[in-house]
């Protein structure tokens, strides 16, 4: 078996992973979000005028005027601070949530605070600081959390569960035993919601409802379909044994339909965000009305970050216009609507 003699910086390791994902094709080979199997009963009568539909959402005490989130992505390089900045400042304009990415590198060198802190130009969003849920086995505790939260401050934490990213990547930390019962005591010590997310496997319900027993205030399903973390890590592997074992997982996981679906059912009182491949706002109603709360991308929001903020405000733009006429189309006047909107299956 080949040896990484000089394991990367967590700093390196973010810069690559823009790389990648802005270069490579990270795509699931062949799984796709499931999303493409249910459609929209339209409806050609909907009684409804597109200017008094209500696509404002409540969640942790704030008002979002849509129910989108920039999912987590990036920080602790150069490059992810301007993307950081752009995102946070549309986010800002249009009222919706934003999520940072690992924090564990500014946690390790102070210097990469900065990369993270996006506040002076988004001061009224739904923000959430975001740590390794493995970390609370490799020295991380509430005081590591706590600080996450004050770095940026974050309306919530995302302890984000990676287990397959970090099986196949040589420098990764792989023991996820007993992870439950620190979250447990991370979720009542912090003052601040914590969210689990997957980062695109997707959670069982089985999970879900572990999660919620542990006292999590929400969960990001992150399904399978989009981005494929094994495939960025089959990119950055340094040795050919490294990428032939991330490779053959290129097609794991669960769709992200499926994982709302779990989630929903393992927690039927908890906020439900469904990412994973989400590419526009058609998706986004679809995952409301199978049960999520809020929809999140990633992919589409870092290639319009890179470009400027114009791009992301109008992306956002984009998902807010589509998301409303789906809602127009389908009958529903509001998100609790939506949430009732009977989809068909194919």
């Amino acid at each position: 078996m080949s040896k990484v003699t000089n394991p990367p910086t967590t700093e390196s390791r973010k810069a690559d992973h823009i790389r990648v994902n802005l270069e490579e094709n990270v795509k699931f080979p062949n799984i796709t979000t499931g999303l493409e199997r249910y459609r929209f009963l339209h409806q050609a009568v909907p009684e409804l005028d597109l200017a008094d539909i209500d696509s404002t959402v409540a969640l942790f005490g704030k008002q979002l005027q849509a129910p989108i989130l920039i999912s987590s992505m990036t920080g602790g390089t150069a490059d992810a601070q301007r993307i950081n900045c752009n995102l946070a400042e549309a986010a800002e304009a249009h009222g919706i949530a934003m999520g940072l990415g690992s924090q564990r590198a500014a946690i390790e060198d102070s210097t990469l605070v900065e990369t993270f802190q996006v506040r002076q130009v988004a001061p009224n969003i739904l923000l959430f600081a975001n740590i390794g849920a493995v970390q609370l086995n490799y020295g991380y505790g509430i005081e590591q959390c706590q600080r996450a939260v004050d770095m940026i401050e974050a309306d919530a934490l995302i302890l984000h569960f990676n287990v397959l990213q970090e099986a196949v990547q040589p420098e990764g930390d792989t023991n996820f035993a007993g992870l439950l019962s620190k979250v447990e005591a991370v979720a009542k010590a912090l003052p601040v919601p914590i969210i689990a997310k997957e980062v695109g496997w997707g959670f069982s319900e089985k999970n879900v409802r572990d999660l919620a027993n542990a006292g999590v205030a929400a969960i990001d399903v992150a399904g399978s379909g989009g981005t494929s973390w094994s495939e960025v890590e089959y990119y950055r592997a340094p040795t050919a044994f490294h990428a032939k074992v991330a490779r053959s997982f290129a097609d794991w996981g669960i769709p992200t339909a499926d994982a709302i679906r779990y989630a929903r059912a393992g927690a039927p009182d908890l906020p439900i965000f469904a990412s994973g491949g989400l590419r526009d706002g058609i998706d986004i109603a679809k995952s409301i009305a199978l049960g999520a709360d809020i929809g999140g991308l990633a992919g589409p929001f870092l290639k319009a970050a890179n470009e400027s903020v114009e791009t992301v405000d109008e992306l956002i733009r984009i998902l807010k216009a589509q998301i409303r006429i789906a809602m127009l189309c389908s009958g529903a006047n509001d998100i609790s609507a939506l949430k009732q909107t009977p989809l068909i299956e194919q």
